[in-house]
């Protein structure tokens, strides 16, 4: 994207050019030259725009299934959304968490390969906190998981493995499931260093504490699917083909709906003075006569012409025709 100026600084480069302290040649010179971009070998990059579009797309999907999930569970607000999708290699990674984190590494068949959703201490303790009934706070000094806090974290992210399944379905009907948890990034090598990953992380908000979720998800195991994550096949898979069932309940709770039926005998105008002097046996004219047919209005909508009358003592109303827009203003 080109740079956009601002006024300042067109006028300084103006006012540059006419004290001749820039010259105009040299700038077409330095804009003709071919610019150089540094590449790095190492941090070669395997996602295309297009696919990590798709990617944020699901992973949107991901943390409001997240946000739901969670508030039910620890009963508190839980606030989710995806802060950024970046692809480097796995090395860099490993060096950009916390020594000390909770690395949830699971597979998702028939994938092949692990992924990892690495959770915030801060986060995964608030959890704890919350499960154990607490106000779900963080402990300012962070140890290693006790047995019975390992348990309990395993079962949390394990049932959100769940929606990480239902994020990806229209891509590929995968069954995610913990492979196993740790709390040292040093003891998990999923692929070699310099493999490619895309890295979604996630800015999560539990009560008042913050912190992020990181999905690694190396290209190695996403590389059979790569095709699906294109934007071609990502809406026309979107598109879903009409169930007949569901036209039929939707038919069923439509025909169910509650609408306001009115009939109005007339309308009359009188001044506010006249109003306040009415009394019992008064006499109100209304501008309709009683040859003409009323307007019968479905949800404040006129739409049939009716005759008053009774039906077992009953007030009702006869539905004589279908009202047309234009036809009331002829009479």
């Amino acid at each position: 994207m080109a740079e956009v100026l601002s006024q300042n600084e067109i006028d300084s480069l103006l006012a540059a050019l006419s004290s001749g302290e820039m010259d105009a040649e040299q700038l077409k010179q330095e804009k003709t030259e071919k610019k150089v971009k540094t590449y790095d070998f190492k941090r070669a990059l395997r996602f295309s725009k297009d696919q990590i579009r798709s990617l944020t797309r699901i992973h949107e999907n991901f943390a409001r299934l997240l946000t739901t999930y969670f508030s039910a569970a620890l009963r508190t607000f839980v606030q989710i959304n995806v802060a950024s999708v970046d692809q480097l290699p796995y090395d860099e990674f490993i060096r950009s968490i916390p020594k000390m984190t909770i690395l949830n590494i699971f597979e998702a068949p028939p994938l092949e390969g692990r992924m990892v959703l690495e959770v915030n201490p801060n986060i995964a303790y608030a959890m704890l906190d919350r499960l154990m009934g607490g106000r779900g706070v963080t402990p300012s000094k962070i140890d290693h998981l006790t047995e019975i806090e390992t348990i309990i974290l395993e079962k949390i992210f394990s049932k959100a493995l769940d929606h990480f399944n239902e994020a990806w379905k229209n891509v590929i009907e995968c069954e995610a499931y913990l492979d196993v948890m740790e709390t040292n990034p040093q003891f998990m090598q999923i692929v070699s260093p310099n493999e490619t990953v895309a890295v979604i992380s996630l800015s999560t908000k539990i009560g008042e504490v913050s912190g992020m979720v990181n999905l690694c998800l190396p290209h190695v195991v996403l590389e059979p699917i790569m095709p699906n994550l294109s934007a071609h096949y990502w809406m026309g898979h979107q598109k879903k083909s009409r169930d007949e069932g569901e036209l039929v309940k939707l038919q069923q709770n439509v025909s169910l709906a509650d609408i306001p039926v009115i009939t109005e005998l007339g309308q009359s105008t009188m001044t506010i003075q006249e109003f306040l002097q009415l009394a019992v046996n008064d006499v109100i004219v209304l501008n309709q006569e009683v040859e003409q047919p009323l307007i019968v209005y479905v949800d404040h909508i006129p739409k049939f012409y009716g005759q008053p009358g009774t039906v077992k003592g009953k007030l009702a109303v006869q539905i004589t025709g279908l009202y047309r827009k234009g036809e009331d203003e002829d009479e």
